[in-house]
């Protein structure tokens, strides 16, 4: 197996996976083709719509059509020249508590049609089970798994290896491991699909992270059952590489239509909110008089776009270097994705090391959740671990100003002027910037990316100040300084700052003054902030 990583973003990775069929490109999502019903020809999915890969059933295929398969004839069978990925029956396992085929034949036959992705028959994990019958199904995936070892005969199929154990973390962590050790070019997380299906997006969160962190990290990591394009981002940003859905296929049965941020029932809408070819040529009341299989092949071709679309926005997203940013925007698209995004509070210290340390375009910073973000994380890291203080005396800690890097604005020029022959005081002074969302920025770092590569929402929320505060005096715990000397905030955020530092000096036994720098009181603010550093 190839597995080459081109552009990586949070856990995302934009990489080239290479097939027998040809070469595909990640982030990936499979259309879930039904072999005997399908509303969209898979021929079109690719040539219209742009899917490199899809997926179907081996297990269906075996049962229903095994008649008309024979050796190498899965593509020609579907009618399709990409990438064929197929899965077990695992699902239907879930559904219906038991497949008709023994783990050795469905290896056999996905092997003898030729599949290009091929995966082994798992025990799913349900979501309403004990934790002793998740045991078993983790143990006994892990039993089958390495059996197959034995069974397979081709080299250039690519094979999936599940993770199983569903809510219980502890069991996704032994599965992890346990296959993770096994040589299969994919591994892949099981059982999401009630998850998902029930929104709980923030249990999908500890699943996919305990997998990823206990997988080797340089595979492919697939997602199952992904459904609706709005969460896409929160798993490609947990680092899954491939993924597929059938709801483009269900949700057209039932009538909805798929929007970025949700769905609608189609009997709802006056007005199609999509500019893709079939919504632009039509309007909902012309769609809902369509004989039943037309609306739904109108839909299911719609909701195709959606995803396509989705998928191709994230891909630039990592590319630019913003896919927190577009996860910001997604997760207000529920409650239940907003919740799951803070859940990444939890992993930030894994994600800020796998995460790129520079990247193309500055920080958007709109509100508490970005301090989570890894280059906040990292610069927390580094200012504790790597830098080193100078020796001074005394600290001055000046506001955050809207032109960056703060040290060249008009408002900290004027606090330098204050301090009359600004150099003589310069081995006794440390200066340091506090600001959102970094905390605290020492004045020679002013420039490094990306504590001037950012814009800043304010005013700030009143967890954002408290963090800065606490960043403050966490600093000032660690430099030996006899005094502080505040600029206050003119925004006025900065009184927060003030009196936590102001408690924090008086715990260290640090002298402490707060000064309000500004034209009117331009001469007295000199005389007094020169009056202090002469005592000091």
């Amino acid at each position: 197996m190839s597995f080459e990583i081109k552009e990586k973003d949070l856990l995302a990775r934009i990489g080239r996976l290479k097939t027998k069929s040809g070469t595909i490109e990640t982030p990936l999502l499979f259309p879930v083709v039904n072999p005997l019903i399908q509303p969209v020809p898979p021929r079109k999915i690719r040539e219209e719509f742009g899917f490199e890969a899809i997926i179907t059933n081996a297990y269906i295929l075996k049962k229903r059509a095994y008649g008309k398969l024979t050796k190498n004839r899965l593509h020609e069978f579907l009618d399709f020249n990409g990438a064929v990925m197929t899965d077990s029956g695992a699902y239907q396992i879930l559904v219906y508590g038991d497949v008709e085929v023994t783990p050795k034949e469905i290896v056999e036959f996905q092997e003898m049609i030729g599949s290009d992705i091929a995966t082994i028959l798992d025990i799913p994990t349900a979501w309403r089970v004990t934790e002793e019958y998740a045991k078993k199904t983790v143990n006994e995936t892990l039993k089958r798994a390495k059996a197959f070892f034995k069974q397979k005969t081709r080299d250039d199929v690519l094979w999936v290896g599940p993770v199983q154990g569903g809510r219980y973390l502890d069991l996704v962590v032994k599965s992890a491991r346990e296959m993770g050790k096994l040589p299969f070019e994919i591994h892949a997380l099981g059982s999401p699909t009630e998850v998902m299906e029930r929104y709980r997006f923030d249990v999908l969160v500890d699943m996919i992270m305990t997998a990823k962190m206990n997988l080797p990290i340089q595979k492919p990591l697939h997602l199952f059952g992904a459904g609706h394009p709005f969460m896409f981002a929160l798993a490609v940003a947990l680092g899954c590489d491939l993924f597929d859905s059938a709801a483009y296929a269900l949700y057209a049965k039932e009538g909805r239509y798929m929007t970025e941020a949700g769905t609608s029932r189609l009997n709802e809408l006056e007005y199609f909110p999509c500019s893709c070819p079939r919504c632009t040529r039509t309007n909902p009341k012309v769609v809902a008089e369509m004989n039943p299989n037309e609306r739904q092949t109108f839909l299911a071709e719609h909701n195709l776009y959606v995803s396509a679309v989705e998928i191709r926005r994230i891909k630039q997203a990592i590319k630019d270097g913003r896919l927190w940013e577009h996860l910001q925007m997604q997760a207000r698209a529920h409650p239940s994705l907003l919740q799951a995004l803070k859940k990444l509070n939890k992993y930030k210290d894994f994600i800020e090391k796998h995460d790129v340390a520079a990247k193309n375009s500055g920080l958007f910073i709109f509100d508490s959740v970005d301090l989570m973000r890894p280059e906040v994380v990292r610069h927390k890291k580094r200012l504790e671990e790597r830098y080193i203080p100078p020796k001074a005396q005394i600290l001055l800690l000046a506001p955050q100003t809207r032109m960056k890097p703060f040290h060249k604005s008009m408002e900290f020029k004027q606090t330098a002027a204050c301090l009359h022959d600004f150099k003589k005081y310069s081995d006794r002074v440390h200066i340091c910037f506090y600001a959102a969302p970094f905390g605290v920025i020492p004045y020679e770092l002013d420039e490094v990316y990306p504590l001037s590569q950012h814009e800043t929402v304010l005013p700030l929320d009143d967890e954002t100040v408290s963090y800065v505060a606490d960043q403050v005096t966490r600093y000032i715990s660690r430099i030996n300084c006899k005094m502080v000397v505040l600029i206050d905030d003119p925004q006025n955020w900065g009184k927060t700052v003030m009196e936590t530092v102001k408690k924090a000096c008086l715990k260290e036994n640090i002298r402490f003054r707060c000064m309000n720098v500004n034209k009117k009181e331009k001469e007295a603010s000199t005389t007094r902030l020169d009056r202090i550093l002469r005592e000091t």
